[in-house]
């Protein structure tokens, strides 16, 4: 569920937070397949309002703002663990395919912090495009030709130095491929981790 204030300030106020804890279970129990229609059920804690009337409601009472932007239901048979930092400005689901015991729920939760702290945009590198490769190479080669002694380098060492830079790139971008934030030794992969 995303709820928005116009500042922070009102986003750390206890009403503020009540409100959207009850909009969120309120979307656990409704049946609305958007936001037109969540914005028109009855309010679960009074029925005589919708949710938009209420919205309207904490509106006045809080004095700002605010908008229930968007919703999704996530519904997994494995497990599903889930990750708030910096205050709620990010969240993270992770749903993995797995039995749900303690070690596997702990280990889905550090995946999700995993993702929060280093924001990968991709699960594996099968998962990025031939033309964003394409394109990435384009912009490395013409840095590469750019640059007076590098570009004097035979061809074979420059498409090595691409290579090597769109490889490094990847384990930046790509979950699976990323340095896992916890490893002791500084080198394990979130693939080995897992």
């Amino acid at each position: 569920v995303e709820v928005n204030s116009e500042t922070d300030f009102v986003a750390k106020n206890e009403k503020f937070q009540t409100f959207v804890s009850n909009v969120a279970n309120q979307i656990l129990d409704s049946d609305a397949a958007d936001m037109d229609a969540f914005m028109a059920e009855p309010w679960a804690l009074d029925t005589t309002k919708t949710v938009k009337d209420e919205l309207v409601s904490q509106i006045a009472v809080i004095g700002e703002n605010m908008n229930i932007r968007r919703f999704k239901k996530i519904e997994s048979d494995g497990v599903l663990a889930s990750y708030i930092h910096a205050g709620g400005k990010i969240g993270v689901l992770v749903d993995a395919d797995a039995p749900a015991n303690d070690t596997v729920v702990a280990a889905i939760k550090t995946v999700a912090m995993q993702i929060a702290a280093l924001k990968p945009e991709y699960t594996n590198s099968s998962e990025v495009s031939a033309d964003y490769i394409a394109h990435e190479k384009e912009i490395l080669l013409a840095q590469i030709m750019n640059d007076p002694k590098e570009s004097q380098k035979p061809e074979k060492v420059i498409q090595g130095m691409i290579n090597g830079r769109i490889n490094k790139e990847l384990k930046e971008i790509c979950l699976l491929d990323q340095t896992y934030v916890k490893a002791e030794d500084g080198k394990q992969s979130v693939a080995k981790y897992v």
